[in-house]
């Protein structure tokens, strides 16, 4: 890559920033983490969530109302389970559940995006049923999937890959670490 001289570099994470400034870079978790210790931010929600927080804080204003928790803490299931048992409401995508799978199905078994949906909105369904629906979308699953927004990374290597297919990951990371560093968009004014 070619030294590009007059180009904004990337500014270091602290209060001194804006709100405005702070959204025109990418940020890891871990250090907008230490930003909201050091402001007194809460840090729960995610990664999204916390950069909105952090924002406010920076620019002064108020912060965003905190969505409701939805996290239900019901009853988790625990081994021994077979086909018969039901999956109760609230029930998480377990080691116990990632167990059973992978003895059922086999090793390629994941928890993909449909799985998930699945025991998270499963309550009263079966754990059989779960292996019907792994089955019945393997197809839809083996088509690429919408990268969410909050993985930046891996949209990003989805894209380099794309543009690259010889390309090998050390060249991928090197890109990445050139394009984290690069602003999203131009400063205002």
């Amino acid at each position: 890559m070619g030294s590009n001289t007059g180009a904004e570099t990337r500014p270091v994470l602290s209060t001194a920033l804006s709100g405005e400034e702070l959204s025109r870079w990418y940020w890891t978790l871990a250090e907008l983490t230490v930003l909201a210790r050091e402001l007194g931010v809460p840090r729960g929600g995610g990664k999204a969530a916390l950069t909105e927080r952090l924002q406010a804080a920076l620019d002064g204003v108020a912060p965003p109302a905190a969505p409701p928790r939805t996290r239900s803490a019901g009853r988790q299931l625990a081994a021994p389970v077979n086909g018969f048992t039901v999956i109760p409401a609230g029930q998480r995508c377990s080691q116990v559940l990632r167990e059973y799978f992978r003895r059922e199905i086999g090793e390629g078994f994941h928890f993909d995006a449909s799985m998930r949906t699945f025991v998270a909105e499963g309550a009263g369904r079966t754990l059989a049923d779960a292996i019907a629906h792994w089955h019945a979308t393997r197809q839809a699953a083996a088509q690429p999937q919408e990268i969410g927004s909050q993985f930046e990374l891996n949209r990003f290597l989805r894209d380099w890959y794309a543009e690259h297919p010889a390309g090998s990951r050390t060249e991928a990371l090197a890109a990445w670490r050139a394009q984290r560093d690069r602003p999203r968009r131009p400063a205002a004014g």
